[in-house]
């Protein structure tokens, strides 16, 4: 079961109403990389998790604490814009598109210059489950395979492009409770990417997971020839100076060689005659 705290995990009250900073505010809270994506994320893992108690334990806390991330964010967002005078909610929420295109703006910069009617017109003042363009949260942001490993991998570049996107908001604001607020959701971030880190450092300890994922895979049922070279597929050969085509592989089961002028290696692809009942054109 859950049970919900009135007190928030971290808060400052923003200075001053700001109803375009909120929308802008929204890609933290709906975005792909937002805190419902990673709440929903760690909750799944969580709950599907068939792994030692420790895991499951840890990633139903970490999922629980983002619910209060939401909370914390839709306060945010409430203050900024409920804070606002009526006259200032009511010509933001105008449709600006037409006039401004007529006066040889940018449609782009238009919408991006305008606060989110839905703000005023559906949430009633307050937050949505949606991005910054007004995109609703959707289930395919999430990822909880049942692979500790390929989840916790895809759980640092969440917690990387959040923390990126945080930062991005931090700098675009000059209100010091919506600095404030954002400083310690970003050293939330700091800790949830070393957590993971940690986590995919102890599946390794404990004998469960390791490189390649799925590890328990036979590797010698692939084509071990291919499974450590690297293709130079483009113009030029910098790549060749990387760590990834030379040297031991970071899974300590091979030796990584650069291919400077790869080949195909079978025959010409070719599909085959088409079913005369579908009447996809034949080659005569």
């Amino acid at each position: 079961m859950f049970y919900h705290k009135k007190r928030l995990q971290y808060f400052t009250k923003p200075e001053k109403p700001d109803p375009i900073y909120a929308k802008q505010l929204q890609e933290l809270i709906g975005g792909p990389f937002g805190e419902m994506s990673v709440m929903m994320q760690y909750l799944f893992q969580g709950w599907n998790c068939r792994g030692p108690a420790k895991y499951k334990d840890m990633m139903l806390d970490i999922g629980t604490e983002e619910i209060g991330h939401i909370e914390m964010l839709a306060n945010m967002i409430a203050h900024l814009v409920d804070k606002a005078p009526a006259d200032i909610q009511e010509k933001s929420a105008l449709d600006p598109i037409v006039e401004g295109v007529m006066g040889g703006m940018k449609t782009e910069d238009i919408i991006m210059a305008s606060m989110n009617p839905k703000h005023a017109i559906v949430g009633g003042g307050g937050a949505l489950p949606a991005d910054s363009v007004g995109y609703p949260w959707n289930g395919n942001y999430i990822v909880a395979s049942g692979n500790l490993m390929a989840d916790f991998f895809s759980n640092v570049q969440a917690e990387a492009q959040g923390r990126l996107q945080a930062v991005r908001l931090y700098e675009m604001s000059t209100d010091p409770g919506v600095k404030d607020t954002l400083s310690y959701m970003i050293a939330r971030d700091t800790m949830h990417q070393n957590q993971w880190l940690a986590a995919i450092e102890e599946l390794k300890a404990d004998g469960l997971e390791s490189l390649p994922v799925p590890s328990r895979f036979p590797q010698s049922q692939e084509k071990q020839d291919a499974s450590y070279t690297f293709w130079n597929l483009s113009e030029g050969t910098e790549s060749q100076e990387g760590r990834w085509a030379k040297g031991p592989a970071p899974d300590g089961k091979g030796e990584f060689k650069y291919l400077e002028n790869p080949e195909g290696q079978s025959p010409m692809g070719e599909a085959p005659i088409p079913n005369p009942k579908l009447y996809s054109t034949p080659k005569q």
